[in-house]
């Protein structure tokens, strides 16, 4: 890691102030590398585990997959709460990152759908599990064990190199990948990482693994946690004290209200949506994708400790409630000016011609399907199914019941087909005809098929993602010590682990899919950002409201 500029006391006979740091953030960016490897490779994973569905749907299927690696993040935080509040905060985050790094390796490992069939999903989502588990006891754990070594005046500088882990892993993340992409596709040809390059990040977390647990076992357990262990003050029971207690439960609900919700949607709005509108919408390559993500990631190793420092100055609740408040702000223009920077070509023919789905509103149902099960065989799904998958935006316009649906791209007129009644082939055969008439007719309007390259603005498109970062990093940065700061040490573990991976897991993990979600439902791709918007409001009225400062407030309590 970088050099690492931490004030704090420390045992005569413990690990000094540094190593601290150094250990517990490392140990944290490995386990932030295996789950943002995932998250990058979405749209590969989709076509390796998920090949017997549509497009779209596989599309849909590996997002849900990535979050539901977060949905288990709450159960492992209850557990090795548990165990951090009665056994010790080093233990339980050592066992954290063994199993996080064993999944990931495994991945790296499974058949594809072609070789196993449904037993390969099944298996992924074991693994997803798996992982999503780990990291739920991971992040408490290393942010308590920092903060409860830090001086009381430099907890946010101290703690905010566990926040800037994220970026470390992140950066790690695309770094290993984009390297990969290049080296493999030099060698092999273009086609060979998306056949079994994509191993290659995955297997490479064995030896980040190796590093991460030499590392961890280093460290002698926390003074706040050895000090309560001496005294016998060791809580016996921390779900009921943390959740069963009033003062302690209102401790953790806001902190789910006032901070984690805007967490969760800012965060990951910022480094993983914006990554699937980018691909799905904006049709812009991975690679130019990768470079602009490398960058603002870079960016933001720097700015969760800048602003981590600047909360040991100006308190916890300023810091954040900035960040949280532009990103209110930048949502809807930053997206719009992707689009205009990035593939101003698509800007120019929405602008110049709209489509339009002129069909019943019955023949019509709602355009995902997560598990691919549901056939989207009527006239209007036909339609709208074939702008989703070529992710063009379009307004619904309500046509006489019993007419068959059409797309109207200015001009244009292209007649769907109702296959219903069709036999599976046939109407197989239908649907990619209406599919190619309509890819005609965007193309024969100016909507491009990708990105030009020579178009793109971006300078631009990274000033948008600078905004984006700078929002996340003063919302993240100040985070662990505030969070740690709220609570007292004898549910420390426990009561703060919950309310942050239930505002990440719930909420952050599942922003990439609901959003495609509702994109994919309404027509409309900036349509999806009402998701991250409506969470962030709430935590900004809740911010304002209830959040107490917890700067320089001593944690033996």
């Amino acid at each position: 890691m970088a050099e690492i500029a931490v004030e704090g006391a420390r045992e005569d006979d413990g690990p000094s102030m540094r190593t601290v740091v150094g250990a517990s953030s490392a140990g944290t960016a490995f386990e932030w590398y295996d789950f943002f490897v995932f998250g990058s490779l979405t749209q590969v994973i989709s076509k390796t585990f998920f090949s017997g569905l549509p497009d779209a749907a596989g599309y849909i299927a590996a997002l849900a997959l990535f979050g539901a690696g977060f949905a288990f993040r709450p159960l492992g935080a209850l557990v090795f709460g548990k165990v951090g509040d009665q056994s010790g905060r080093k233990g339980a985050f050592l066992a954290t990152v063994v199993l996080m790094g064993g999944a990931t390796v495994a991945i790296g490992l499974l058949p594809s759908y072609a070789t196993a069939g449904l037993l390969s999903p099944i298996l992924l989502i074991v693994m997803r599990i798996i992982q999503g588990f780990a990291l739920g006891g991971e992040y408490g754990g290393a942010a308590i064990y920092v903060a409860e070594h830090a001086s009381d005046n430099a907890r946010g500088r101290s703690t905010s190199w566990v926040q800037s882990s994220a970026a470390f892993g992140l950066f790690a993340a695309l770094m290993v990948i984009l390297a990969t992409r290049i080296l493999v596709g030099q060698a092999f040809g273009p086609a060979a990482f998306d056949a079994w390059g994509w191993r290659i990040p995955f297997l490479f977390s064995a030896g980040l693994l190796a590093v991460s647990i030499f590392m961890r076992l280093k460290l002698s357990e926390s003074p706040a946690f050895a000090k309560m262990k001496a005294e016998g003050e060791i809580c016996k029971a921390p779900y009921s004290e943390a959740f069963g207690r009033w003062p302690n439960l209102k401790l953790v609900l806001i902190a789910f209200f006032a901070v984690m919700c805007a967490q969760g949607a800012v965060w990951y709005t910022a480094f993983f949506y914006v990554q699937t509108f980018l691909e799905r919408f904006l049709k812009v390559a991975p690679e130019t994708i990768n470079l602009l993500m490398v960058s603002a990631t870079a960016i933001s190793a720097v700015g969760y400790v800048l602003f981590g420092a600047l909360s040991d100055r100006v308190g916890r609740k300023p810091v954040m409630l900035a960040g949280m408040t532009l990103m209110l702000i930048a949502y809807f223009p930053g997206f719009h000016m992707l689009a205009q920077t990035l593939n101003p070509a698509l800007s120019e023919a929405v602008a110049r011609t709209p489509v339009v789905v002129y069909a019943p509103p019955s023949d019509c149902a709602v355009q995902f399907d997560p598990i691919g099960k549901k056939s989207f065989l009527s006239a209007c799904d036909i339609a709208k199914s074939a702008l989703a998958n070529a992710g063009v935006s379009y307004r619904n316009q309500a046509a006489p019941a019993g007419s068959l649906a059409e797309v109207r791209v200015g001009d244009l007129v292209v007649q769907s087909v109702d296959a219903r009644s069709l036999a599976k082939a046939d109407a197989k055969a239908a649907k990619a005809g209406v599919e190619a008439r309509i890819k005609t007719a965007l193309a024969t309007a100016g909507y491009p098929a990708k990105a030009d390259p020579a178009r793109m603005n971006l300078l631009g498109a990274f000033g948008v993602l600078f905004v984006f970062t700078i929002a996340a990093t003063a919302l993240y940065g100040p985070m662990a010590a505030a969070l740690v700061e709220l609570f007292p040490t004898k549910v420390r573990y426990t009561a703060m682990s919950l309310p942050y991976h239930i505002g990440t897991g719930w909420i952050g993990g599942f922003v990439p899919f609901s959003a495609f979600a509702i994109v994919a439902a309404v027509g409309d791709i900036y349509a999806g950002l009402w998701f991250p918007f409506a969470f962030t409001a709430l935590s900004v009225v809740c911010c304002i409201l209830f959040l107490p400062e917890t700067k320089g407030r001593p944690l033996h309590f």
